[in-house]
């Protein structure tokens, strides 16, 4: 019961992954907010979750976002764990994909997370302790066929929290990236083609992939431990996700890095 009291944000909350989630950690006793953009759905999700508190925004809205975190925060006076989850895939070839799907990709799938953290990182650092988890993909881990947008907005969740978790780990606070593979979600029929519509299908990977409310558990088991990087999925997406894993003793010399000053010395070799 490794989450029990622990009040935890999730975004994307009102499906799939999120409402997964939801609903393990509700079974260990944490204070759930929940976040996303439909709020019958997310009343749903909350309706299964005991004490939770429902904060519906539009996730590239980062006014709206700030105004959630301060929401989030007031609510318990703490928020232990953020768990960065919304997001939206892609089926299209890049050679017939128009510009503005990209933007949109990137807005959703990496700036929208990186807003969010953004506005807890003061609270969570005056405070000592925290975690925060990105959920990105196996596609962030590599370059996925008709997914080049997605991949590089997942892949830049990796990069922000590797830097990230190298700044704050002397501050008590940990950062997680969960790179799943094929998960039985709408993901897939949610998808945006190239022209941005919905593609209203899913894969047949998608289909048989892990059943949500077990990749949920193994995602919680992990975190549990202080795992910090999370490759989940069978067969050759699990191979691919654990060849490309940032070794651990990789991220230790990153934060042995910030540890011995050199943030400092940066800012002072930093013209005036």
């Amino acid at each position: 019961m490794a989450f029990a009291g622990l009040v935890v944000w999730i975004t994307g909350a009102s499906s799939g992954i999120g409402a997964a989630l939801a609903r393990a950690l509700a079974r260990e006793g944490a204070l759930l907010v929940l976040s996303g953009r439909n709020e019958a759905a997310l009343a749903e999700v909350a309706d299964q979750c005991g004490d939770a508190l429902v904060l519906p925004f539009e996730a590239t809205d980062y006014a709206a976002a700030a105004r959630a975190a301060d929401q989030a925060w007031a609510w318990q006076g703490r928020v232990d764990m953020l768990v960065n989850n919304a997001g939206i895939s892609q089926r299209s070839l890049a050679v017939n994909t128009a510009f503005p799907v990209y933007e949109r990709i990137i807005a959703v799938d990496l700036l929208a997370p990186i807003a969010l953290t953004q506005a807890m990182l003061p609270r969570m650092a005056e405070r000592g302790s925290g975690r925060i988890v990105m959920v990105s993909s196996i596609a962030g881990k590599v370059g996925s066929p008709m997914r080049t947008g997605y991949s590089a907005a997942k892949f830049g969740l990796f990069g922000y929290s590797d830097a990230l978790r190298a700044e704050v780990a002397g501050l008590g606070l940990k950062v997680h990236v969960i790179a799943p593979g094929s998960i039985r979600t709408d993901v897939s029929r949610n998808a945006v083609t190239a022209d941005g519509s919905r593609r209203g299908i899913s894969d047949a990977a998608i289909e048989n992939g892990l059943d949500p409310d077990q990749a949920a558990r193994q995602m919680l088991d992990a975190i549990a431990v202080d795992e910090r990087e999370i490759i989940m999925g069978e067969g050759m997406e699990k191979e691919i996700g654990e060849l490309r894993r940032t070794p651990d003793a990789l991220h230790d010399r990153m934060a042995a890095v910030v540890a011995a000053g050199y943030a400092q010395r940066m800012n002072e070799e930093a013209p005036e």
